[in-house]
């Protein structure tokens, strides 16, 4: 059975930092491209940074400079470090993976993300 589970949300003031932490378990992320999405209040979800199999990353122009996507393929977690956070970073925030070569999705539970002072 596979499951994603992403920790490390919280409640930060403005220009605070978080790091969020998505363990995988029964699959090997190596296999997968690995992604953080993100959905607001009323809003659709949206996709915040992709990390592939080879490492490359992309992310989505409103978090450019400040959130930085990495994947231990050893450890079979995926982070996301989220630097200067603004109020409009807050959502709740989902780990994604897909299988390369068959598609296989999967999705964990998400983690809240607030930034308030």
């Amino acid at each position: 059975q596979v499951h994603l589970v992403e920790s490390g949300g919280g409640l930060v003031q403005p220009g605070g930092s978080l790091a969020l932490s998505c363990a995988a378990s029964g699959i090997s992320i190596r296999f997968y491209t690995m992604a953080w999405y993100r959905q607001a209040p009323g809003k659709q979800r949206e996709l915040v940074a992709t990390v592939l199999s080879g490492g490359f990353t992309s992310y989505a122009e409103s978090v450019k400079g400040r959130f930085t996507i990495s994947r231990d393929n050893v450890g079979n977690t995926m982070l996301l470090q989220m630097n200067d956070l603004k109020p409009e970073d807050t959502a709740v925030y989902y780990c994604n993976a897909v299988h390369t070569l068959t598609g296989a999705e999967y999705w964990g539970q998400g983690t809240q993300v607030s930034i308030s002072s």
